[in-house]
């Protein structure tokens, strides 16, 4: 068993429909009809401690309510789910102290307080005690400069910082696991990046097991080497990067900068972009390698420098959808 086992989990809503006209608002006082929508359906997956596992897929697939049901929130209509050995629904309380929460666009600190003053209250909340706080609380601000604002209303801090003060808040009172919702959306190139190491670290250095769900896939990427993939309330694929870069990921770009701007014909490659002396070419690996590339393009110009792309995960994820295929 996994840290966190999920079986067979579904969650249906029972939405009243909405009757036409006022002789069918007035039928629907004493008899109402109601519409099935599943949002989660028949989902099985098992996660180990000290995983990060990136949990993704398009608006609707059921992430948020997955998530929902794993932190106690909602019950599940069908289906088992244990987190830490407790049933979530069952358990609130107890499962509240071995979980930390970061929703991206929701904030657990207190809107009119200064920063430093959601912590203290935090401290309160969970029993956390003086040498656990300070210890966390020196090792959060050292890596997230949280005494940048301290003494700031969190209503005044810009999106950057409030998320860098939501994490440490999640992580105060030393969970075991982390729900992390969208945790670097709206950030810039810098904070994502601060994000994301500060993740990795206490991953890394406390075993802390990642749940991660984003619309980023370079979030994915850099922290994650596990991904379960989510449609329509289903598991698409669950498993590593490579595997799907293996088996949809098999176009790659070179890219040449030629001596002088020069016409190539390449045999194999797509020519996709051109900007005077840099070159585009696109292929397909299992066709042609980079290196007999490489020397058909240098047979016909100097060739100053040169790189490889691969695909980026999104856009096949993207490939996925269209050709409506599963990897199991």
């Amino acid at each position: 068993m996994g840290i966190i086992d999920v079986n067979h989990l579904s969650k249906q809503y029972f939405i009243a429909k909405r009757q036409e006209g006022m002789w069918g608002a007035v039928r629907s006082l004493f008899h109402r009809e109601y519409i099935t929508k599943t949002a989660v359906e028949d989902v099985s997956f098992s996660i180990e401690a000290g995983e990060m596992v990136g949990y993704i897929g398009p608006n609707g697939a059921g992430k948020s309510t997955t998530i929902k049901m794993l932190t106690g929130i909602l019950v599940p209509t069908a289906g088992e789910v244990t987190v830490g050995g407790l049933v979530p629904y069952q358990e609130r309380q107890k499962n509240a102290r071995q979980i930390g929460v970061v929703f991206g666009q929701r904030s657990q600190l207190w809107w009119d307080l200064p920063t430093i003053e959601s912590f203290e209250l935090l401290k309160q909340v969970y029993a956390i005690s003086d040498q656990q706080y300070r210890k966390n609380m020196d090792t959060f601000t050292e890596i997230l400069r949280l005494d940048e604002f301290y003494q700031t209303p969190v209503r005044q801090l810009s999106l950057g910082q409030r998320m860098r003060a939501d994490i440490a808040a999640s992580l105060l009172h030393d969970p075991a696991i982390l729900f992390l919702d969208e945790p670097t959306i709206g950030l810039d190139v810098v904070a994502k990046e601060r994000m994301r190491t500060f993740i990795q670290e206490m991953n890394q250095e406390r075993g802390i097991t990642v749940i991660l769900t984003t619309h980023d896939m370079a979030d994915i990427e850099r922290l994650c080497k596990r991904m379960i993939l989510i449609d329509q309330g289903r598991v698409m694929y669950d498993g590593g990067l490579s595997k799907i870069r293996d088996r949809f990921g098999k176009s790659r770009i070179l890219i040449v900068d030629l001596e002088k701007d020069t016409d190539i014909q390449v045999e194999g490659a797509e020519l996709i972009r051109s900007e005077g002396n840099r070159k585009w070419l696109r292929f397909n690996r299992e066709e042609i390698t980079a290196a007999q590339l490489i020397q058909q393009v240098s047979d016909q110009a100097d060739i100053q420098d040169l790189s490889l792309e691969e695909p980026e995960i999104d856009s096949i994820i993207r490939q996925m959808y269209e050709e409506g295929m599963s990897v199991r």
